[in-house]
């Protein structure tokens, strides 16, 4: 009997120490490592897993298949600098002067923000950094603990935590500079005929190589990430490391890239969540979302998956980490884009998409996707598509590149998921376009956009502190944009506000004024007596330049006099790049101005900047 209590009493213990221990998911652990594998200029469009006109990638499918897809991410920007930007901050460029590729100049990071890894750093966690940073912001020294070609996890601590990302450049934009005669003499892996060409593209030899060239680096890719995956698992880190696979912006045939149309900004995203950290995600192993996701919200979901505050000042949301609920993230169906500069060649151009509808602002539109810009050009396709369209060879949808867009556009991306078939006028999509143009317009006066001012005038007044600048000017850029969105109805609704614009005493009303106008083309012809005087007159040289275009544009007037004696005028090598695109824009095969420019006459400055050169190289002109 006594042994028997005595039994009882060890089992009663024992009950009573497993009520009061804690069980595995509550005891505390160590901070998860995190591993960012990120490809080079891949959107979503090429790849099997998530389109069916995409090629296999079998590690990243394996990846997926043990963690998260996520089939709506987005970066925010369509080009290196500008996404990196917008993913080492948390913050949209057009607010903090990071959306030009290549930056002139560094711009300032917003006050009291510190690029994000700097906080993981401060945290314990281990950063690394392999290899490309490509920031538009200035970097601070405590960001990286090592970045370069050889930076490794495996130069921390013992048990030290860590970030790192691993940059994959092989199926960068530069891999398709290949020649005509490189093409015939290399065979693709990928069958040319296997991969039909998308349709805004013209369906020929050049083409369909190209198509399976760039499909052969992206299997390459997969390849690198697979190898990164298997160095982790040598090293036993699998069961305590959440890894993210990511394009870094869309992909590059042409058209992609540097534009804000899906191909160059919906990317393509995996999440590896190992089962100890299951906690930190809403979502199972194996699930796919369709939550939307941006570059701006990857920086708060790292801080949080770390257990660290995010930043007020972050415009991102975490996706991942503690307190967060299924319900909540997949009502997320919103995404913002920009495309500005890309090297030698400006635009203006925002998008908004919230679930399957894109809606694209553009406020230059007579700024054509394809005008020439050196670097896109190096690429054959480029080339043969451009050659198509001088040779009339082109369909309406393939020639549309080729020619000035809409001042905006709205598309299905479900049904049209190359943009293809623009909805802004049809009267059974009005509801649809109101929306998601008072959303665009929301986000563009709320940041403020700083694009409503011409870049040179920012990096002389804004550049070392954009947010306050953008604080400061918030009602003046809530005007101009209302200003500007006088391209979007007829002029006979919105000539008395264009007049008192044009008319305006300060010179920043009359330059937006002046690109509504040539936003509306012969329709805004009546305004010319109010254009002509601010063509000889204006206290800016910008705007003398925006009026000439204008009657350029408008072939009421040949602009090249005016446009070449501003530009010799021009001590300015940022404002004078300006100026050379509304000259490449008129010598352009759709206007046909001939402009006698002679280099020696450029200012010092202004003709040994690259950039400038680089447009001068490309309007035949030798430097």
């Amino acid at each position: 009997m006594k042994m028997f209590q005595t039994f009882v009493l060890i089992i009663l213990a024992v009950v009573v120490l497993l009520s009061c221990s804690p069980n595995d998911s509550e005891l505390p652990k160590p901070p998860p490592n995190i591993v960012w594998i990120v490809s080079e200029d891949n959107s979503k469009h090429y790849m099997r897993l998530f389109d069916e006109n995409g090629i296999e990638t079998p590690h990243i499918e394996q990846l997926a298949g043990r963690g998260i897809r996520f089939d709506r991410a987005f970066s925010n920007g369509a080009v290196c600098s500008v996404a990196r930007s917008a993913i080492i901050s948390g913050c949209y460029g057009p607010r903090t002067l990071t959306n030009y590729h290549r930056n002139i100049a560094p711009a300032a990071m917003p006050v009291s923000l510190q690029m994000f890894p700097a906080y993981l750093r401060k945290a314990g966690y281990y950063t690394v950094n392999n290899a490309k940073e490509d920031y538009n912001f200035i970097k601070g020294e405590d960001v990286w603990d090592e970045s370069s070609p050889k930076a490794s996890w495996k130069n921390r601590q013992n048990d030290q935590p860590f970030f790192y990302v691993h940059n994959i450049g092989t199926t960068h934009e530069s891999s398709l500079h290949f020649s005509a005669k490189e093409m015939q003499a290399h065979k693709t892996q990928t069958n040319p005929t296997d991969y039909p060409v998308q349709p805004n593209h013209p369906n020929d030899s050049v083409f369909r190589y190209t198509n399976a060239y760039y499909r052969d680096k992206i299997q390459q890719m997969d390849q690198q990430v697979g190898a990164v995956i298997a160095e982790l698992e040598k090293d036993s880190l699998l069961d305590h490391t959440i890894i993210f696979y990511y394009g870094d912006h869309g992909g590059v045939l042409p058209g992609s890239k540097g534009y804000v149309y899906e191909t160059g900004l919906h990317v393509p995203m995996v999440a590896y969540v190992p089962p100890a950290y299951k906690h930190l995600s809403v979502w199972e192993a194996g699930d796919a979302t369709e939550a939307f996701v941006s570059f701006v919200d990857l920086a708060p979901t790292v801080l949080r998956l770390a257990g660290l505050p995010v930043p007020s000042q972050m415009d991102g949301q975490a996706f991942m980490g503690k307190g967060l609920t299924k319900e909540v993230l997949e009502k997320r169906q919103t995404t913002f884009g920009y495309a500005d500069r890309f090297d030698e060649k400006y635009d203006r151009v925002r998008s908004v998409r919230v679930g399957r509808y894109k809606y694209i602002r553009s406020y230059e539109p007579y700024n054509y996707d394809g005008l020439l810009n050196n670097y896109r050009y190096k690429q054959l396709a480029y080339q043969d598509w451009r050659s198509k369209y001088l040779e009339h060879e082109l369909n309406e949808t393939q020639k549309a590149f080729f020619q000035s867009r809409p001042a905006e556009m709205l598309f299905d991306v479900a049904a049209d998921p190359y943009e293809t078939h623009n909805l802004a006028s049809d009267t059974s999509h009005a509801a649809i376009l109101s929306q998601l143009r008072q959303k665009l317009n929301g986000w563009v006066t709320d940041m403020p956009d700083l694009s409503f001012y011409p870049e040179y005038y920012l990096l002389d007044q804004a550049i070392d502190n954009p947010v306050a600048f953008g604080q400061a000017h918030l009602s003046d850029i809530a005007h101009y944009a209302e200003i500007a969105d006088l391209a979007l109805v007829p002029v006979t609704e919105g000539k008395a506000q264009l007049i008192a614009a044009l008319t305006s005493p300060d010179p920043w009303t009359r330059y937006t004024a002046l690109m509504t106008c040539s936003s509306l083309g012969s329709e805004a012809l009546p305004l010319q007596d109010y254009i002509i005087p601010i063509m000889s007159s204006d206290s800016l040289l910008i705007n003398q330049v925006k009026a000439a275009e204008f009657l350029g544009l408008t072939q009421s007037a040949d602009p090249a006099d005016i446009l070449v004696r501003c530009l010799y005028k021009s001590k300015n090598p940022t404002e004078a790049l300006l100026i050379l695109n509304s000259i490449a824009l008129l010598a352009s095969t759709s206007y046909h101005y001939h402009f006698d420019i002679k280099v020696d006459e450029l200012h010092l400055d202004v003709r040994q900047d690259k950039m400038v050169k680089w447009r001068l190289t490309g309007l035949g002109l030798r430097i």
